[in-house]
């Protein structure tokens, strides 16, 4: 009988102890609630949440895990938690993660992507047991040209907005601890390997974000209103929430096994027929839904957002066997899904489980 991939990550990841930065957030509670029924010992820290519907608070999260509510700016408390937790991975996913909100906190955006980063991977280097790093970043780290062209990881780092400059420099600060610290030249003195996940634009349940078209799209239809949309013909590497989460778990499970073979970075986004424009997403969402309507809103003297961004994956899919599992229909019709259950007052924390235990088979 041939193992699933429940199985065969669950082989790696259950008895493990695993520090989850941003564990209270979108993509992090789905990290979270993964690792926990993979059998894995979390230690979450991350800023508190913002309202009793934030998925961390729907999955019942502070019984999956230890967490602790702390600034990743607060060096001194994030290297006593870390260090006395000896995990044998650590998952950076916190992050000031919001373009538009990037504008308007510029520096805190920078503090917290880059000398976050830093603090992390100082706590790492403080570590005496060997560990598996594995630092998240975003599709956005590219100098981004505007063309058709799928980036690749050895393409030119940069960044318009302050949030996508911040993560290209966090790159920056990565591949100097790399060098510096955790060379793996020298792997067998520092025992820590570190690598880079670079994610496209996701989507999924239990993320209500300011001015994301997913979240927008399910609160407006719930309520039977338009939706307003501001860029209808930007392209996006659209993916669900757990293709980059599968490939953040098989990373660091490859890290783990061969931590000199893949301390580097790697795409995880969607086949290139799936990087859809905005308004195509949008047409998908409403046939999953079952109606909805929208307005374009005039985007004069509104922030400027990237028009074009496609992810080569090929790298991903030849060295750790990792492949998108979904379309982008299949993507949205499973979002929409869980909106849909979330706005029928159904329990929301079972179905999350179901999703993902159906998304690892």
């Amino acid at each position: 009988m041939v193992d699933t991939l429940f199985e065969k990550l669950k082989k790696t990841y259950k008895g493990k102890k695993v520090f989850l930065t941003g564990h209270t957030g979108f993509k992090g509670a789905w990290m979270l609630k993964t690792l926990s029924l993979l059998g894995a010992e979390v230690k979450g820290y991350a800023l508190a949440t913002q309202t009793q519907n934030d998925l961390f608070h729907l999955i019942d999260g502070t019984s999956i895990c230890t967490s602790i509510i702390a600034d990743l700016r607060n060096k001194k408390c994030l290297e006593a938690e870390l260090i006395s937790f000896k995990p044998d991975f650590v998952f950076h996913l916190a992050a000031q993660p919001l373009v538009r909100l990037s504008y308007e906190i510029p520096s805190e955006t920078f503090e917290v992507n880059v000398i976050g980063t830093a603090n992390v991977l100082d706590a790492a280097n403080l570590l005496e047991n060997p560990c598996s790093v594995i630092l998240i970043t975003t599709d956005k780290v590219y100098h981004n040209n505007e063309w058709i062209y799928p980036y690749r990881e050895n393409d030119r780092l940069g960044g318009y907005d302050p949030y996508s400059a911040s993560k290209a420099c966090a790159e920056l600060v990565i591949d100097s601890y790399r060098n510096s610290f955790f060379n793996v030249k020298n792997y067998n003195q520092h025992k820590k390997a570190l690598a880079v996940a670079r994610a496209g634009n996701v989507i999924g349940g239990g993320d209500w974000s300011k001015d994301r078209l997913i979240p927008d799209i399910a609160k407006a239809f719930s309520v039977e209103k338009p939706v307003t949309i501001r860029n209808p013909q930007s392209v996006r590497p659209w993916q669900h929430v757990l293709e980059p989460v599968l490939g953040y778990l098989i990373l660091g499970q490859k890290l783990y096994s061969a931590p000199t073979k893949y301390s580097t970075a790697y795409n995880f986004g969607p086949q290139l027929s799936d990087a859809l424009p905005v308004e195509e997403m949008l047409q998908l969402a409403i046939e999953s839904w079952g109606k909805g309507e929208y307005i374009v809103e005039q985007t004069e003297g509104q922030p400027h957002e990237a028009g074009l961004l496609k992810l080569d994956i090929s790298k991903a899919i030849t060295e750790l066997n990792w492949h998108p599992k979904m379309n982008a229909k299949q993507a949205v019709s499973m979002t929409m899904d869980w909106y849909s259950e979330f706005f029928k007052g159904n329990n929301i924390k079972e179905f999350t489980d179901l999703q993902i235990k159906s998304f690892l088979q």
